[in-house]
């Protein structure tokens, strides 16, 4: 009972299918094709109920009767929660805190010093929780961020999409200019990239946008492609199942919550700015960012594309960017290690290749001090590869 309209669900069911594959295999409950004509969903429910079903793992339904109704079922059950998390049962849940987290830090190393969030208000509790963590981690570095706070009325109709766009673009258009935003989820950024068109404020130079779950098909039909931080869904659609397969043999399970952690961000043009004042800087970073990730550069490579003395250009990455140059180089490469053990089947070795690494003891070293775990444990936490 997972909706798979969009990647997040598509990948819990890869990884619930690869753990399947593995160790069942499992006879799944299908959903009749939408060609087959539109049954009601008390017999869609009914065709569920009648099998002799073994286990459940359930998106959380829109209608919540329906929910109720399948968790009344008595089977083992995880749940894939939308609105609140449910109390006494395993949930399949996002870690918002280090979503929230990435965003900013991502937005802030490209410069920025005007932020904003675009959530669904306090309606979902991951929205509320992306956009907590987004202003803490925003306000550590000693800037404030701009909520979205409007929400559909709960007493009357809600408003149409129409009529909600046009009070987004009025919010957008009371922004501090250039402004660097997350937007709770892919479809909300979408939201935000047709209010920008009707405001008439451009994507990236005034309003750049981020996302968050990478779906593909999302974000590369949008005008200009959004940028977006991948989950690794799959992960914990495997360890969702194996848990589903620990209760359906009478296991108890003590650990209720699965959690989908954020890998990394894919940059597209929606953020492919840097709002540097100083010019060289800016070139300094440019150069930084196209060779980093294919070479092992150093600061002298940097120092010989930019007209600057090696204490100037220490001195001005200090004051506009708060960290060494050197600093910068290791964290571009450690961010493209981490999406190549993510998204790639390369081995070790092959991605000491691809990044120019004579040494990957050094590269190993400081990608354990950025993130804490080994390369190996990385993949082996955000990924099945």
């Amino acid at each position: 009972m997972m909706e798979t309209s969009r990647k997040y669900g598509r990948s819990i069911l890869r990884g619930i299918a690869k753990y399947s594959r593995a160790h069942g295999p499992w006879i799944f409950y299908r959903k009749a094709p939408f060609y087959w004509g539109t049954s009601s969903k008390e017999a869609s429910l009914n065709r569920l109920l009648k099998p002799d079903a073994d286990g459940v793992i359930l998106r959380e339904q829109r209608d919540q009767k329906q929910t109720d109704k399948i968790l009344a079922m008595g089977l083992p059950a995880i749940v894939s929660p939308y609105r609140e998390v449910f109390p006494g049962l395993p949930n399949i849940v996002t870690d918002d805190a280090a979503i929230g987290t990435m965003a900013a830090e991502y937005l802030l190393h490209r410069g920025f010093k005007q932020f904003a969030y675009c959530g669904f208000g306090d309606r979902y509790y991951w929205s509320r929780e992306r956009g907590k963590s987004f202003a803490e981690r925003v306000g550590r570095a000693g800037f404030q961020t701009h909520h979205y706070e409007y929400e559909q009325p709960k007493s009357r109709s809600p408003h149409s999409w129409e009529a909600e766009l046009m009070i987004l673009v009025g919010w957008l258009k009371r922004l501090p200019k250039p402004v660097a935003l997350m937007a709770c989820n892919d479809d909300r950024s979408q939201d935000v990239l047709e209010a920008c068109k009707i405001a008439n404020l451009n994507v990236p130079e005034q309003v750049a946008i981020l996302g968050l779950g990478d779906d593909d098909l999302v974000c590369n039909l949008a005008s200009p492609p959004l940028s977006s931080i991948a989950l690794s869904a799959e992960k914990a659609g495997y360890e969702a199942a194996a848990t589903l397969d620990r209760l359906m043999n009478g296991e108890k399970v003590s650990d209720r919550r699965i959690v989908v952690p954020p890998s990394y961000v894919v940059t597209r043009q929606s953020t492919d700015i840097l709002t540097i004042d100083d010019p060289y800087v800016a070139d300094a970073l440019r150069f930084i960012y196209r060779r980093a990730r294919k070479e092992a550069i150093q600061v002298d490579d940097v120092l010989r594309a930019v007209p600057l003395s090696r204490r100037s250009l220490y001195e001005r990455f200090a004051r506009i960017l708060g960290r060494p140059v050197h600093e910068e180089i290791k964290r571009i490469r450690v961010e493209h290690l981490a999406r190549l053990l993510v998204s790639t089947k390369l081995s070790i070795a092959q991605i000491s290749s691809t990044l120019g690494c004579s040494d990957m003891k050094n590269l190993a070293r400081y990608f354990k001090q950025a993130k804490g775990m080994s390369p190996l444990q990385y993949r082996k936490q955000h990924s099945l590869k």
